[in-house]
């Protein structure tokens, strides 16, 4: 079975095809700038290569180029669509709507629809990019949707609502819904996995660390916190997010400087965190080399990062009850080695010990231990695979499992 896993946002259309019966990926690729002035890429196991500027005015015109690019008889994968069995997409905001992954249906639809208040731009997208699948591949191919707020459902009630006055919460549903869910369902399987055990008698805190940010506590295999909130600002500092802040630091500026809630959001989601204290990059790696050539906020920008990541995972620690094994992924957590030593630094007073060999050995996609022999915490390095888990969840859908 060969599935396409798409990932879709207002502008832009990631794809991969995922051979099932090994789970390689064949061929993967990015739409980029649609409505715009269009890019299209393409890649294939083989090295096979393509990027090339063309009009893409909608969805329907990317999933044509990439209709035309896995079937392309020089440089293709796949000799006709009907070799694509399934296709799975991630949708960013299930709400309270969907707690797991299900087949496409004109209901599903309307309930993804239903859900745009709450992410404008994400579900929108979604939702056009769901329909032009339908339109170019057709009515007779099955597909998926998942969440990447589902696996965190399972977080109770005392996790998720926040001290607002309740009716908010009934009229608008303005909870903590967490997101990331994917990767963070992905990592701690596998993290179990690595320990020997059944994720059901662990204890679990996974840190995804990139441009965009979240820890999660697991417990059991199931969530029951998550730092980013009723959207992907709330946690802690990211590329260009704030993270968790006073409100009152919202409306302080915005009376200060004559700001509109509009201008305001841009300002909180992109060009705050790491950006804005160290006033170099959203880019970590552009950050740490300003910070290693002794730019002060640079240096500034690490600490509050490594700080706030180790007061959330405190905070788990205490919120689970202990902990056996933790996790970082996503583009930091896997590749910046320094910053995972500075973390662990914090939580030896819990008892973690890091191997400093391992550590700086664990990049660049290598997946692995890092913690000392004696660490009261196991800790690892898992790259994270996303589009993994949509196509086996595709998967298993489609042939009733």
């Amino acid at each position: 079975m060969k599935v396409l896993v798409i990932n879709a946002g207002s502008s832009s259309l990631k794809y991969q095809l995922i051979d099932m019966d090994n789970e390689q990926v064949i061929a993967k690729g990015n739409c980029e700038r649609i409505g715009i002035d269009g890019i299209f890429g393409y890649k294939t196991a083989d090295g096979t290569a393509i990027e090339k500027n063309v009009d893409m005015p909608d969805h329907r015109a990317a999933f044509m180029q990439v209709k035309d690019a896995l079937t392309d008889s020089e440089k293709g994968v796949i000799k006709d669509l009907a070799e694509v069995s399934a296709i799975g997409h991630r949708i960013v905001q299930g709400g309270a709507l969907f707690s797991e992954s299900c087949i496409v249906t004109e209901d599903v639809i309307k309930g993804i629809e239903s859900l745009i208040p709450l992410a404008p731009l994400h579900n929108k997208g979604h939702v056009q990019a769901i329909r032009a699948c339908i339109e170019v591949f057709g009515e007779a191919v099955p597909e998926v949707v998942v969440f990447d707020t589902a696996f965190h459902s399972t977080m109770p009630e005392k996790a998720f609502i926040y001290p607002i006055p309740y009716e908010y919460y009934e009229k608008y549903q303005v909870r903590r819904y967490g997101f990331h869910g994917t990767s963070h369902r992905y990592v701690s399987a596998k993290c179990a996995e690595m320990m020997g055990k059944d994720i059901k008698d662990l204890k679990l805190i996974t840190c995804h660390i990139g441009n965009g940010s979240s820890i999660t506590a697991i417990d059991g295999g199931k969530v029951i916190d998550t730092s980013m909130g009723l959207t992907p600002l709330d946690g802690f500092m990211m590329g260009s997010r704030t993270g968790t802040l006073d409100p009152s630091v919202v409306t302080f500026i915005e009376e200060k400087e004559h700001l509109t809630p509009a201008e305001m959001d841009t300002i909180l989601n992109k060009k705050s965190g790491l950006l804005g204290v160290s006033g170099v990059s959203t880019d970590d790696r552009d950050v740490t080399k300003a910070a290693e050539e002794g730019n002060k906020r640079a240096q500034l920008a690490h600490e509050i990062l490594r700080y706030e990541i180790a007061k959330f995972i405190g905070s788990y620690y205490v919120a689970l009850g202990g902990c056996d094994g933790m996790v970082f992924t996503a583009g930091l957590g896997e590749n910046q080695s320094h910053h995972r030593e500075a973390i662990c630094d914090y939580l030896s007073c819990l008892g973690v010990k890091l191997d400093k060999e391992k550590n700086e050995e664990m990049v660049r996609g290598k997946c692995g231990k890092i913690s000392a022999e004696d660490s009261s915490i196991e800790v690892f390095v898992i790259p994270t695979n996303e589009e993994l888990v949509i196509a086996r969840d595709t998967k298993a859908l489609v042939e009733g499992r």
